[in-house]
């Protein structure tokens, strides 16, 4: 069907997500998948919300019926917890969706997106899905550079993604950043902030971005129920914009787009705040525990404020290999031009630990060699 599929899409790159334990287990011959960790995909490694959980279950009987189609509930709670009417609320299957949802609403040949050079991957690949260009700006310090971002847009630009924190590379910038940035984006730019990681920080540590907003910007604020809340396999994810925004991305948007189940873990996910602390105090200790190894180990890597960092182990896709042969699974970065890095996501003292003596075993080897 090749002769028949539009001609951009023969060019188009796919995203390399991290590897199932399952699909692990299966080419290395591990019977026991239990005995794998997994530290590549920034899950959170407590498992779902309890309450989650048992929201899940009651809802298990009701799954012969369609979702509600505008996620009323679960949007109603959003506004409550977030301040922000109902209305400027949109939720979609991940935010991964709405990453595509932008595409669809402002994307187009001749059009382009502006982006830090080693943030989220998905942000380009959308843009080239809908013909657009994408303008990757060099960080500095492994962190948006948002002066050269602001230099880089052009009469073309249309949207403008910063992941903050950034993924791959767990920086942040701050809110007189922000604020700096957003001062001066001109009107004909729609800027997109990826928020998927701001719950792991405590409360006063977080932007508020939601200012924005308030203030008829023309901006949209993704955020996920993936990682602090530990739903990554339901799939939901919402945006906050001004009520405009948000009813563009209504016409793109696929009806029942997240399922019953998840709007109803999501909604007893956010009622969660005991889960949320646990969650923020197992990164904050696994950050310092790994940081701490890896400087005794002499590994260069990125301080990080999420629940994942880089590390420079020098032939990142071989450590990665050598990593699965030992039962850990972890991010190579060459995707991203770190070739020299992997991604490691952050777990409870355990995983941390069996990662670092698998890390520790496979430098010996290469050493040795």
């Amino acid at each position: 069907m090749k002769h028949i599929a539009n001609p951009w899409i023969q060019s188009l790159g796919t995203y390399e997500p991290g590897r199932p334990i399952e699909e692990v287990a299966r080419d290395l011959g591990f019977e026991d998948i239990e005995e794998i960790v997994k530290v590549a995909s920034n899950e959170n490694v407590l498992g779902p919300s309890p309450r989650a959980v048992a929201a899940m279950v009651k809802a298990a009987t009701k799954m012969h019926l369609y979702p509600d189609g505008g996620a009323f509930y679960l949007r109603r709670a959003l506004a409550g917890k977030l301040g922000v009417p109902m209305d400027e609320i949109l939720v979609g299957n991940g935010s991964n969706e709405i990453i595509e949802l932008l595409g669809h609403v402002f994307l187009q040949k001749g059009a382009n997106i502006v982006m830090a050079d080693r943030a989220f991957v998905v942000y380009k690949l959308v843009a080239a899905a809908m013909q657009a260009d994408t303008i990757g700006v060099p960080m500095k310090d492994f962190t948006h550079d948002l002066d050269a971002m602001l230099t880089a847009i052009t009469p073309a630009t249309r949207i403008v993604f910063i992941s903050n924190p950034n993924n791959p590379t767990g920086t942040m910038v701050d809110e007189a950043a922000l604020d700096r940035f957003m001062a001066r984006v001109p009107d004909h730019v729609v800027v997109a902030l990826d928020e998927a990681y701001i719950e792991l920080l405590p409360p006063e540590r977080q932007p508020d971005t939601l200012k924005y907003v308030r203030e008829g910007r023309h901006v949209y604020v993704l955020r996920t129920f993936s990682k602090t809340y530990g739903l990554a396999g339901l799939r939901v994810g919402y945006a906050v914009a001004p009520k405009h925004g948000i009813e563009l991305l209504h016409r793109v948007r696929q009806p029942f787009n997240v399922n019953a189940m998840a709007q109803e873990a999501a909604r007893a996910a956010l009622e969660d705040d005991e889960y949320v602390e646990r969650t923020r105090q197992m990164v904050r200790e696994g950050l310092a525990q790994l940081e701490q190894a890896f400087g005794e180990m002499g590994l260069d890597y990125v301080p990080s404020v999420a629940n994942f960092i880089l590390v420079k182990v020098g032939r990142g896709r071989d450590a990665f290999e050598a990593l699965q042969r030992r039962k850990v699974i972890v991010r190579p970065m060459d995707g991203y031009v770190l070739p020299e890095y992997v991604r490691v996501t952050v777990g409870r003292k355990k995983e941390n630990e069996h990662f670092l003596r698998a890390l520790k075993a496979v430098l010996a080897e290469r050493g040795a060699a």
